[in-house]
């Protein structure tokens, strides 16, 4: 049985709302050439917030950075948590006569605080309120639901909206105090009346106790009953309905600790099939499980790994191999995974070797050591597909992303920052001088900043919008409004 979560009031939204805008900056910018998304981008809108409440990154506290980015199956809605366990939700702007170019605009729609610090006094360990993981819910009435995550506990949140209020009570006075009930000498038929809309967030369900380690992924299944979470060595099945019972489905916990060779680094459920899921390990490996076959899957149904090439094999090798995200395409068929310098698409009915492999930033691997001394080359970097499985995008250092075209093998590295953000200005490619002559629109690799990383990106699952998270900033960018 689960503690329940304290009271979401419209004191509290106010004053997390006030909060947000001084840990967010949301911009937004659009591209032009729709052949390959990724070319040109131009500022389209900025959020109109006064400038005292922006906060360079510089200024950025811990609890202000981005930690995860979801949007919803339409689109409508878009998500962000942070460090400080609070849950932003951002609503898109609906379409009018008037302003048509308006429609692609996201503001802020519900803000509050999902997670708070707690202390686990059997293990003497502090648990953080930073939001792992945000999924969505597909929406079946006029509220939303979302599955959010910090190392230890799964919450369903609902976000509903209320514009009437009721009154006539009976037993209660217009100030809400308890009437005498001797006084009352007729009843009165209560009525609503209308309200300004309030947004109101939630908990619905409280998932707990029923991880020993950190989760690091949760998964809505596609039977919309049961989702999945994923710490490092074990994956549980919930049914969103029951909060006292789970069922482990994957156990890779050996005996002896000491025999431990792998982790699980991330999981997710087949997009159709609501018996297969897959899982990615520290040791670069994707397995494929069906839950027909036992209801423990310690059993593989397949097994997706790439032989290592012994000539580029260093003391690096496992590090940097180690699956960072794993994806299932929209239709089903394709997987792709992150490691630390590339991205691969894996088609799964051919287990042998990737069918593509894109370099990220290649042009870090004179910088490994380094970026070992300094904890960077154990980043955990995610990896998104556009709508249509054609584009993929990850993220990169420098407050650079990436976008792979996968039907003209054309790619492009972008910048997410305020200095390139400026009101209409083009949105240029950038790249980076490994060595010799630098031009003059290149940055060199000793350049980079390493600090300023984007970790998290979220497409739109029908058009060409992406979210993508620079630290304690969250960009919008779309296709070009004509």
């Amino acid at each position: 049985t689960s503690a329940a979560a304290p009271p979401v009031t419209s004191q509290t939204c106010q004053t997390l709302h006030d909060s947000l805008f001084q840990s967010m900056d949301l911009d937004r910018g659009t591209w032009i050439d729709s052949a390959f998304l990724s070319l040109r981008f131009s500022e389209l809108d900025t959020r109109k917030i006064n400038n005292s409440f922006l906060r360079d990154h510089s200024y950025a506290t811990e609890a202000d950075i981005i930690s995860t980015v979801e949007f919803n199956s339409t689109g409508e809605l878009l998500a962000t948590g942070d460090k400080g366990g609070r849950v932003v939700v951002f609503q898109r702007e609906q379409e009018s006569k008037n302003q048509p170019h308006r429609r692609g605009e996201y503001n802020v729609y519900s803000t509050f605080q999902s997670h708070e610090p707690e202390f686990d006094y059997l293990k003497s360990l502090e648990i953080e309120e930073k939001i792992n993981k945000i999924r969505w819910l597909p929406q079946q009435n006029a509220a939303y639901f979302l599955l959010s995550t910090n190392d230890k506990t799964v919450k369903l949140w609902k976000i509903s909206e209320r514009d009437k209020r009721p009154e006539g009570y009976n037993l209660k006075d217009e100030e809400g105090r308890i009437r005498d009930p001797t006084t009352i000498t007729s009843l009165r038929v209560p009525v609503l009346r209308p309200m300004d809309l309030m947004v109101e967030a939630t908990p619905r369900r409280i998932f707990s106790n029923a991880h020993t380690y950190h989760i690091n992924s949760i998964s809505v299944n596609s039977d919309y009953e049961t989702y999945m979470s994923t710490d490092d060595l074990r994956i549980n099945l919930w049914n969103l309905e029951i909060t006292n019972r789970s069922f482990n489905i994957v156990d890779i916990k050996p005996a002896n600790m000491e025999e431990l060779t792998e982790v699980i680094t991330a999981a997710e459920f087949h997009p159709n099939q609501c018996n297969t899921f897959v899982y990615s390990s520290s040791k670069g490996s994707i397995r494929l499980c069906d839950m027909r076959t036992s209801a423990l899957c310690d059993n593989h149904s397949k097994l997706f790994e790439e032989p290592e090439d012994p000539s580029n094999r260093s003391f690096f090798s496992e590090i940097i191999s180690s699956i960072s995200d794993v994806k299932f395409s929209h239709s089903g068929r394709y997987l792709m995974t992150r490691d630390y310098l590339t991205v691969k698409v894996w088609d799964i009915n051919m287990e042998s070797r990737p069918l593509e492999t894109y370099q990220v930033h290649d042009y870090l691997r004179s910088k490994l050591c380094s970026l070992y001394e300094n904890d960077f080359i154990f980043d955990k970097f995610e990896c998104v597909w556009n709508g249509t499985d054609s584009v993929l995008m990850t993220g990169s250092y420098n407050n650079f992303f990436r976008m792979f075209d996968r039907n003209t093998k054309r790619d492009v590295t972008l910048e997410a920052s305020r200095e390139n953000s400026k009101p209409r200005a083009i949105l240029k490619p950038r790249k980076v001088c490994v060595g010799g002559k630098r031009r003059k629109d290149e940055i060199s690799v000793d350049s980079l900043d390493f600090s300023k990383k984007i970790l998290h990106t979220a497409w739109h699952p029908n058009e060409n919008i992406i979210a993508v998270a620079a630290t304690n900033n969250l960009y919008i960018f779309q296709d070009k409004v004509n």
